[in-house]
């Protein structure tokens, strides 16, 4: 049962960045073909191809990462992206963000225990200052990394990577820039970055490798980087409530290296409230039920007869959900109620997206949509969890 489940895992577990990324690259052939009519400007305004050389370093963000530290990590981002311009109501509602398809090259600077790491991920960045000739600007982005080295006990063998059990991982990008724009066709950039990849305990161990640092790069757009933006008047949208519900679940790994997987069965639910016509506000209670801790109850022979109580968690969070058209991109914190035997933090984050399938104002489902989360304690994920949720 448990190599049916892993090879279900397996399909499920980059949905969530497939359908960001698809949705992304389909918009682009479409606002190119449809901007000049709508605009009035030539195709492809907007669109540009921006490089960075990055700087990093590798830190230990916990005791029990032990890896050696590199003196010095060094990489190339590239980034197809795209301004938008207001064809859709929440490209204006979110002040005309750029989206873009990117990708990493890392060196962590030691090849025969790091390996190197190739990440693709789609992005948004958002505009914190803005002017005429210099922006500040953040951009968040995620999607999979694939990494040439793991944690291994046959050929190659590399067992002082306690840091990474698997070639497939997540990858989180985070940076901020400090821009100038030299004309319409070229930006010059200096900023700071954040970089993390992780299984999500799919595969043990699974510290993950974080590494923060510098860059500096350029921007190319072959038409303009300034499209005219469209304004009009938007609706403003009603502040309503919804009660909602999610199922997910997910998978992990036991705490030996390169152990048996075991399913998590997570439950959700929440009431929202819509403000600004651009975010959901929440409120609920999640339980999660852990087949891994129960196997480990057993196995160990620890409390029997009460195994299934110390196996499952409960918790209260609070979160917000920002809305990109189909897109919500969700931040949550949440405290334990109850705790499973194996003790971690007393809080919890979980950050991710939710894809919509349907979204309608009236009707008695007035949301449907797939839910992909990634939950951590600080910056130690828990697990990935893939699922689907509605409104009501």
């Amino acid at each position: 049962m448990t190599g049916s489940y892993s090879k279900l895992f397996l399909l499920i577990r980059p949905i969530n960045k497939i359908l960001l990324a698809g949705y992304l690259l389909l918009f682009l052939p479409h606002w190119c073909q449809a901007q000049e009519s709508v605009t009035g400007v030539a195709p492809w305004s907007g669109f540009g191809i921006e490089a960075n050389i990055l700087a990093e370093k590798v830190y230990k963000h916990e005791a029990k990462f032990t890896v050696p530290l590199p003196q010095r990590s060094t990489g190339l981002d590239v980034n197809l992206m795209l301004h938008t311009y207001g064809k859709k109501a929440w490209e204006q509602r979110r002040r005309y963000p750029t989206v873009g398809i990117g990708i990493t090259y890392l060196n962590y600077g030691i090849d025969s225990i790091y390996g190197r790491c190739i990440g693709v991920y789609p992005n948004i960045e958002l505009p914190l200052i803005k002017g005429k000739w210099v922006e500040w600007t953040l951009r968040i982005g995620d999607g999979i990394g694939y990494v040439s080295r793991r944690y291994s006990r046959v050929d190659p063998v590399d067992t002082l990577n306690v840091a990474i059990g698997s070639h497939i991982n997540d990858f989180f990008s985070l940076a901020t820039d400090l821009r100038f724009h030299a004309n319409r066709h070229w930006d010059i950039q200096l900023g700071a970055n954040f970089n993390h990849i992780s299984d999500a305990s799919y595969h043990k161990p699974n510290l993950g490798v974080n590494t923060y640092g510098a860059h500096i790069g350029i921007r190319y757009f072959p038409v303009t980087s300034r499209p005219p933006h469209i304004e009009r008047k938007l609706p403003s949208l009603k502040n309503r409530w919804l009660v909602q519900g999610r199922l997910t679940m997910s998978l992990v790994s036991s705490e030996a290296p390169a152990g048996p997987l075991y399913p998590v069965y997570i439950a959700t639910g929440y009431v929202s409230r819509r403000w600004l016509s651009k975010n959901k506000m929440f409120a609920g209670m999640d339980y999660s039920y852990h087949t891994d801790v129960y196997a480990f109850l057993r196995n160990n022979e620890i409390d029997p007869g009460s195994e299934q109580q110390n196996s499952y968690k409960s918790a209260v969070f609070i979160g917000n959900e920002f809305l990109l058209g189909r897109l919500g991109v969700v931040f949550q914190l949440g405290v334990y109620t109850h705790q499973a035997y194996l003790k971690q933090d007393a809080y919890y984050e979980k950050i991710g997206g939710n894809f919509y399938l349907v979204q309608k104002e009236h009707g008695p489902i007035k949301e449907l949509f797939v839910s992909a989360l990634l939950k951590t304690h600080k910056i130690i994920a828990e697990f990935g969890e893939i699922g689907i949720g509605a409104g009501f």
